[in-house]
């Protein structure tokens, strides 16, 4: 690329929303419109219906989608997991990060311009209503300029007041993740003082997605964003990207009398890639870790190449090599190593997760309590059982001490072991056994655990007996 044309390298050595004195440059970005532009609305559509949505989603009377952190609490996909899955859920965000790095070692960071959150309502929401009320980005310009007057103040307030209102929305959805929507009722429908803690967090939400949407902005994938960090790192010259076709481009002419001067690229320096950006960078000097791969910069560049009668793609989705050398490889050595790790992990999650138990028991000896004896040539031995129940059905479990026939599992209080739906039940319990069956100080016993005359597993655990009862 260097040896074509001399680049302007000061891009490198700041961002394009902070001046020479430290303060930040506010970014006007053109009103977008193009074919890549209607795909993204099409796309945005769908994924705000799907975020909107998914918690008027249950299944078995349980919300399909729930991350509660507060209680250890996590539906994914209408599948409970509890703190005892919690490898299992380790392994899905690895798997998940895996994911990350390949796909943006392919693709670059589509992620960020098509599917983020963040991207998705500020320039397909709070944008869109930006525009609606104050005009395209010249508008906009001469608005904050201007004195204050009625005018002015009329669509400050309405702009703000919607921003507000929208902002509201979301960190109701938001919540709605967290403790689920019949929850989010109540504290919606009740009091604030009745629900203090929901009605604080619900404000606070509500302030910080206001403040990021309605004035920090594009800072939160510049400044804040690890993953826009790290994109220098997964990119490579074969990596799908945001990409201005330098050897079509250079070098840059004007239009003289509706003609590129002649020995000029194609590219005629309008800048309206550039006032397109919605981070104000400008494609034209290579990936830049503020490029967000919205694609605002390819509908602009197209509409100059349709009015000059130039083919489109002039930036364009393409790869270093792709445009340098005229191939792009997808499947390199570094894209085959990540795609067999995580195969790797894909298999290892799924084998987890299809031979998770929907029943886990835990059965401990009580500490620092001895073997009893008992009538008739009997040793009892107190156990503590905790069992939990991942299911939505409330069940009732059975004990059984496997390879003993004479044993019996004997519970103090209650007889039945009654599980609720998504409940946790803990229990003490006596083992008894014949002494001439005890051949050691320490037996081991499998106890099988059965939920309504169906077998769910084997537990292991010990049974403490009489020394004398040992044979030699």
């Amino acid at each position: 690329m260097e040896d074509l044309y001399q680049y302007d390298h000061e891009y490198r050595d700041s961002i394009a929303t902070v001046d020479e004195q430290g303060k930040r440059i506010w970014v006007y970005p053109k009103k977008p419109s193009g074919k890549f532009h209607n795909y993204r609305i099409v796309v945005s559509i769908v994924l705000l219906a799907v975020l909107f949505g998914m918690p008027f989603i249950k299944v078995n009377g349980n919300p399909f989608m729930l991350i509660d952190v507060f209680n250890l609490k996590f539906i994914l996909f209408g599948i409970h997991f509890w703190p005892q899955d919690f490898h299992i859920l380790a392994f899905a965000m690895i798997t998940m990060v895996v994911f990350i790095v390949l796909f943006t070692v392919v693709f670059g960071r589509v992620w960020c311009g098509w599917t983020c959150p963040q991207t998705i309502f500020m320039e397909m929401v709070f944008r869109k209503i930006e525009y609606w009320i104050e005009g395209d980005a010249t508008k906009q310009r001469k608005l904050n300029k201007a004195p204050w007057t009625t005018k002015k103040a009329i669509k400050k307030t309405t702009k703000h007041l919607i921003f507000i209102i929208i902002s509201l929305l979301i960190s109701h959805t938001f919540l709605s993740y967290i403790v689920g929507i019949d929850k989010l009722r109540v504290i919606v429908s009740g009091s604030p003082t009745e629900n203090l803690v929901g009605f604080i967090a619900l404000m606070v939400f509500t302030g910080i997605f206001y403040y990021v949407f309605a004035f920090f902005r594009e800072q939160v994938c510049i400044a804040v964003c690890p993953y826009g960090r790290l994109q220098g790192v997964f990119l490579g010259n074969d990596s799908i990207a945001v990409m201005y076709d330098w050897l079509r481009g250079e070098k840059r002419g004007r239009l003289k009398k509706g003609k590129i001067e002649e020995d000029k690229g194609d590219c005629i320096d309008c800048h309206l890639c550039v006032h397109a950006c919605p981070t104000g960078i400008d494609i034209r000097n290579g990936t830049q870790l503020e490029c967000v791969n919205c694609t605002a910069c390819v509908d602009a560049c197209d509409h100059v190449m349709d009015k000059i009668n130039k083919p489109r793609g002039l930036i364009k989705y393409a790869s270093y090599n792709g445009i340098k050398e005229g191939n792009s490889r997808i499947f390199t050595p570094r894209v085959m190593g990540y795609s067999a790790v995580l195969i790797l992990l894909v298999t290892a999650t799924a084998s987890m997760l299809f031979t998770r138990s929907d029943i886990e028991a835990t059965i401990l000896k009580v500490p620092g309590q001895l073997y009893q004896e008992q009538p008739n040539d009997r040793i009892s031995n107190l156990y503590n059982i905790q069992f939990i129940n991942k299911t939505t059905e409330d069940i009732k479990l059975d004990l059984k001490v496997k390879d003993y026939p004479d044993a019996t599992i004997k519970r103090v209080g209650e007889e039945s072991l009654d599980v609720k739906a998504e409940g946790q039940m803990d229990a003490v319990f006596f083992i008894e056994m014949e002494k001439k069956d005890i051949q050691k100080m320490k037996t081991s016993l499998q106890i099988e655990l059965s939920a309504d005359g169906e077998f769910i597993e084997e537990i292991q655990t010990n049974f403490v007996g009489p020394a004398t009862s040992r044979r030699k």
